[in-house]
């Protein structure tokens, strides 16, 4: 099993386990690896070693110490994000391409008051939120909306 540091365009980054690294080649070929945060799929390898204990210097493991917490905070804010993400979709109603629709009819006492999520042009976003609507922009990638391994 090979366990590759993954990053996608946006700067995300993640792990991923593979095979070999004929696998990770191969899936990423046919698109098969995504960013699991936004759901990217121009993915890059980073540089990753195998963590050595040889007794390192103290001024050197201060180094060490810095970038570990880098990366520590970078991915507790991935994994809050996803929280995040996974409590909206747990919590909301996909309406699809009706959201604009749907997002009308609750507003002005047509439709049962609830959370919904969907689909909505940028023109149609403006017309709602000209209207009084209170809509936000939130993209979730679809690696969310089923299991992450």
């Amino acid at each position: 099993m090979k366990v590759l540091d993954l990053q996608c365009g946006h700067q995300h980054v993640f792990e991923g386990w593979f095979a070999s690294e004929d696998d990770f080649l191969g899936q990423q070929g046919r698109g098969l690896v995504e960013c699991p945060v936004c759901g990217d799929a121009s993915i890059t390898k980073r540089l990753s070693a195998p963590r050595l204990n040889l007794g390192a210097a103290r001024g050197e493991a201060s180094n060490t110490q810095e970038v570990v917490a880098t990366a520590t905070t970078d991915q507790t804010l991935q994994t809050a994000w996803m929280k995040v993400a996974r409590r909206i979709l747990a919590n909301t109603d996909d309406v699809g391409n009706r959201f604009a629709e749907e997002a009308r009819k609750i507003h002005y006492g047509e439709a049962k008051e609830r959370g919904i999520r969907g689909q909505a042009s940028r023109a149609e976003t403006e017309s709602l939120i000209e209207e009084g609507i209170a809509v936000m922009p939130l993209p979730l990638p679809e690696a969310l909306k089923g299991q992450l391994q």
